[in-house]
């Protein structure tokens, strides 16, 4: 059974920096696609990035554009999110979450089968 481990929440103050971890039990070359999801409190669980399988596409909500970058370094089994300029309504619980697949340009939004249990993200002065 796959399990995803994240890591790198934290406290930071508006305009500053985290880069969050997905790390993976096993190695996730070429057939697994992984997507970044967050709930803030009071709020509906919401996707912000994904990256397909190949590695070649990735996709970002309009709230996250230009700020968040989403990457995999498969060698590591570990898919970032680099998180810049971070305002206050980026305080939320962010998850990883992973679904197997072919080897495509596919992101995935749905249908996710594996997920970790989450890193707490405060944005505040």
């Amino acid at each position: 059974q796959l399990q995803l481990e994240e890591s790198g929440g934290g406290f930071v103050q508006p305009g500053g920096s985290l880069k969050l971890s997905c790390t993976a039990s096993e190695f996730i070359s070429d057939y697994l696609a992984v997507t970044w999801f967050r709930q803030a409190p009071g709020k509906e669980r919401e996707g912000i990035s994904c990256v397909s399988s190949s590695g070649k596409r990735t996709n970002y909500i309009d709230s996250v554009k230009g700020r968040f970058t989403i990457a995999r370094d498969n060698a590591k089994k570990t898919v970032y999110l680099q998180m810049n300029n971070l305002k206050p309504e980026d305080t939320a619980v962010y998850y990883c979450a992973a679904v197997r697949t072919y080897y495509n340009n596919n992101c995935y939004w749905d249908d996710l089968d594996y997920w970790g249990k989450g890193t707490l993200v405060t944005v505040s002065a």
